[in-house]
């Protein structure tokens, strides 16, 4: 009995142990196949990530390929430009020239917008400066005068300021403008005033200037000058002269094309006279009181009757004309309104030449750029010697056309 339950008991646990091995292998089956379309579903976005890296990879070698190429080039470019530098003797100049032109047309154009926008009034031959397109000139003469002065104008005209279509073929082939410098009178469209426009439209040589004419308000109408010429035309210089002065333009051009190279260059016949404190005499300081002691004396600055400034310089007073104080003598201030400033002071004694002598100067074949009389600032009776002065110190009637500069 015990025997065969034994039996019995071992066939049931081989059964049992049967079963749970077909069991186990059916489940490994199913595990593999589970396994195989767990595996086929996940799979390819790891793959395709790779692709991606391998592809970023890529990009990030062909931009250092790239950066690298292009830090040769600069380093090659840098080797050139500094081989040329080293070429040049004037390739520095030649690049702070024009990196000083780029400032000054910025803050020139900024300048012309704020006095826009304040309301400022402007002559109405004003206009914005386009530097971009403008026609670049050489250099802009402006003629001071006076309702008062139509004789020496006429003088000017007849002498060393080319008339009419002459005039305007000088500004064409050789870059010079030339105006006659006038502003208003105190009662605007006055008789004065309907003067000089029938004299304008008969010539056409005039620069008006928003600016109100006296004798006490030269330095305002210097600054006025230089303002309003330096928003019209684009030139390496700006001349202010007298007109009882006597003018030879090719000389002139020539002796500024020299300074060219220089970005701010002040010339003239560079002076320092004593501070007049002593009212009622001519050319009276009423602020001797700044110069120090009675008896000192002024600043270097050019004598009034002609001098020259370079095109950064004339943009210093556009922009900052608001804030330059004005002292009696016109002169004087122009000279103090570079007090502080990097400028070259040029002091050419061929600006002043005295009418005597400038006539064997001239046959020496040193020919003056400016003749007048020390004696009365200017030609004595300008009107009727200027012919003479011209006849004998003149440059020739040829020489201005004929002139390269």
């Amino acid at each position: 009995m015990s025997l065969k339950h034994h039996h019995r008991g071992l066939e049931l646990s081989a059964s049992k142990s049967f079963v749970s091995k077909k069991w186990t292998l059916f489940l490994c089956i199913g595990f593999f196949c589970a396994g195989i379309l767990f595996s086929d579903r996940m799979w390819p976005e790891p793959e395709a990530n790779v692709v991606s890296r391998e592809a970023s990879d890529e990009r990030l070698r062909l931009v250092s390929d790239d950066c690298d190429s292009s830090k040769k080039g600069l380093k090659r470019e840098s080797k050139d430009i500094l081989g040329e530098v080293y070429k040049s003797p004037d390739a520095i100049q030649t690049l702070d020239k024009t990196i000083s032109n780029l400032e000054t047309e910025l803050a020139a154009a900024r300048a012309a917008q704020e006095s826009i926008m304040n309301g400022s009034p402007v002559s109405d031959d004003f206009k914005l400066p386009e530097t971009v397109t403008k026609r670049k000139y050489l250099m802009v003469v402006g003629v001071n005068t006076a309702f008062s002065s139509r004789k020496r104008r006429d003088s000017v005209r007849a002498t060393w300021m080319p008339p009419g279509e002459d005039r305007k073929k000088l500004e064409e082939e050789k870059g010079i403008v030339m105006r006659f410098v006038i502003g208003h009178s105190s009662t605007p469209g006055g008789i004065l005033d309907r003067a000089i426009q029938a004299e304008e439209r008969k010539h056409g040589d005039f620069l008006r200037l928003e600016h109100v004419e006296g004798y006490l308000e030269l330095s305002a109408k210097t600054k006025a000058y230089f303002t309003t010429a330096f928003a019209m035309w684009d030139a390496d210089f700006y001349v202010k002269v007298d007109d009882d002065v006597h003018v030879n333009i090719a000389t002139l051009g020539a002796e500024l094309a020299r300074y060219r190279m220089k970005p701010r260059v002040y010339i003239g016949c560079m002076k320092s006279g004593p501070v007049l404190a002593q009212k009622g005499v001519r050319y009276h300081e009423p602020e001797y009181w700044k110069f120090g002691e009675e008896g000192n004396k002024y600043f270097r600055h050019a004598t009034g009757q002609l001098y020259a400034i370079s095109r950064e310089l004339a943009s210093y007073i556009s922009i900052n004309q608001n804030v330059l104080h004005k002292y009696v003598n016109e002169d004087v201030s122009l000279g103090s309104w570079f007090l502080g400033l990097d400028v070259e002071h040029v002091d050419d004694r061929r600006l002043c030449c005295g009418t005597t002598d400038c006539e064997w100067k001239a046959q020496a074949g040193n020919t003056c750029v400016a003749s007048f009389d020390w004696s009365c600032s200017g030609i004595c009776r300008s009107a009727d010697r200027m012919k003479d002065v011209h006849r004998r110190c003149g440059e020739g009637p040829n020489a201005l056309m004929a002139a390269s500069f």
